[in-house]
């Protein structure tokens, strides 16, 4: 498991790994880039990534406002930790 504080050392975790397996991120970041920027750039660097958002915005006032595409994986915040370990197991179980 790795931990970026900021997008900029999410891009360095990911230029310097061999491979991940799920990528957590929030939709929205403090940083010029957010959460699908850092997303498209792990996919880009290791296609079998998977990922998983988080924001504290409805689903809908994500998808319609660019943000993200409808049918990505997403978890609302607040979550508890039982309900982030179901929603992640079941990402990593896709095929």
């Amino acid at each position: 498991m790795f931990e970026a504080a900021d997008a900029a050392s999410a891009l360095a975790l990911l230029e310097s790994s061999r491979s991940i397996d799920l990528l957590f991120t929030d939709v929205v970041l403090p940083d010029r880039l957010h959460g699908k920027n850092i997303a498209d750039h792990a996919k880009r660097l290791h296609p079998a990534t998977k990922v998983l958002f988080t924001t504290g915005y409805t689903r809908n006032a994500i998808v319609h406002d660019g943000r993200l595409v409808a049918g990505v994986n997403l978890i609302s915040k607040p979550f508890t930790f039982r309900a982030l370990a179901e929603k992640v197991r079941k990402i990593l179980d896709e095929k």
